[in-house]
């Protein structure tokens, strides 16, 4: 097809950002199934709705970079991450890590202290009383098992989490407002300082954290990414495996039939997949076209942004059916949520192991009648990351 004969990208002038945080699914789905390739003016993106094409682009990194110009990410960060890097420079600055993530690591290092952790944390919990699982448990939980991980355990919980989420606060300003950007600045200052003092450290005592990996190998990456690779993953591994965590208890909480089977046959792990499918912790992800192309008869000029969106990819009627809906017991589908190509999250077994193996059946041992006292009163929030603020049970 010649660019003579290609359409034009429609536009989306409608659609504002705070309905994307309030709830994008409609809006998704009405894009789906209207105009799977369209503008949205709001974030200033072209956004890609259908599994394929979200698909297509993560796969094809050459012609969809990740260094997004435009992105806020930069601004929140103080720097220019790896999740905006592509190629050689992605790889190196991914595999200085990587160690810390993989499988020795995770089954020798990691899983006995999380179930340590995990232990602590839900033995704590008061039996027969109303308790909100997001502060009491999902939040300090991902957030020290990752101090763990990262080799910056020194930092208190809720240290972790404001970091956290101040970091996603700033990525997803698209709106680029300062006030956004302010707690970020402060954020940064004593992140800095602690992980300069933890750099010192781990050079004259190693360990097998990815700090210490990352300051101790034969040719390390500047300071500067170093700091800014540990800054990816709070901003990322405290929120994924929370949402997940709450988001798959509100799933079987809210299906007892579903419950019941997970829990008899131990289910875990599809309980797992089926909770970070239905409600993706991370939504949405940006791309720069690096020339002229198409997608579905749609022109797409080199130097435009595309955004693609795996919570739709998710929910594509032509990939699953009744996607809209929480099933633990569905055959197991390839879902988008972890990312695909040279972008697949990192951290996707770790979190794994945490939730599914360790957490989850931990729980249910301890309250097998845990139940949410209302539904209704959940409330799921966000745009490029999503997830419950909030989820009171009561533990019995």
């Amino acid at each position: 097809m010649t660019e003579m004969t290609q359409m034009a990208v429609p536009v989306d002038d409608s659609t504002t950002i705070q309905n994307l945080y309030q709830d994008p699914y409609p809006i998704y789905a009405k894009f789906r199934k209207q105009r799977p390739v369209i503008k949205v003016n709001s974030v200033n993106r072209i956004m890609l709705t259908k599994a394929s094409d979200t698909k297509y682009v993560k796969d094809n990194p050459v012609l969809f970079s990740s260094n997004d110009p435009n992105t806020p990410m930069e601004r929140a960060f103080r720097a220019h991450t790896l999740m905006r890097k592509d190629g050689e420079e992605h790889s190196r600055e991914r595999n200085a890590m990587a160690s810390a993530f993989g499988g020795r690591a995770i089954k020798q290092c990691w899983e006995p202290i999380y179930r340590q952790i995990a232990y602590d944390y839900v033995t704590r919990l008061p039996k027969g009383e109303v308790v909100d699982l997001f502060p009491a448990l999902a939040g300090p939980f991902a957030a020290r098992c990752l101090t763990h991980l990262l080799g910056i355990t020194e930092a208190s919980d809720d240290d972790m989490q404001r970091w956290s989420q101040v970091l996603i606060d700033g990525a997803g300003n698209f709106g680029w407002k300062d006030e956004l950007f302010a707690p970020c600045d402060a954020a940064n200052i004593e992140m800095d300082e602690l992980f300069r003092q933890k750099s010192s450290e781990y050079k004259k005592e190693p360990n097998a954290s990815a700090l210490s990996v990352m300051v101790n190998a034969d040719s390390p990456i500047p300071e500067s990414q170093i700091f800014a690779n540990i800054k990816i993953a709070i901003g990322g591994g405290i929120n994924e495996p929370r949402d997940a965590l709450l988001t798959i208890l509100y799933g079987l909480l809210t299906n007892p039939d579903q419950k019941a089977e997970v829990v008899k046959n131990e289910l875990w792990g599809q309980a797992f997949e089926e909770g970070v499918r239905w409600v993706a912790p991370i939504q949405v992800s940006s791309r720069l076209v690096t020339e002229d192309t198409e997608i579905r008869g749609y022109h797409i000029p080199k130097g435009e942004v595309v955004m693609t969106v795996q919570a739709s990819a998710n929910w594509d009627e032509d990939e699953i059916e009744d996607g809209h809906l929480f099933n633990a017991l569905r055959d197991r589908i390839d879902h988008q949520s972890f990312g695909n190509g040279p972008h697949f999250c990192q951290g996707k077994h770790v979190a794994r192991r945490m939730i599914a193996e360790i957490m989850l059946p931990l729980l249910f041992e301890r309250f097998p009648n845990m139940r949410i006292t209302d539904p209704d009163e959940v409330k799921f929030y966000g745009f490029g990351f999503r997830g419950p603020l909030n989820l009171s049970v009561i533990l019995e």
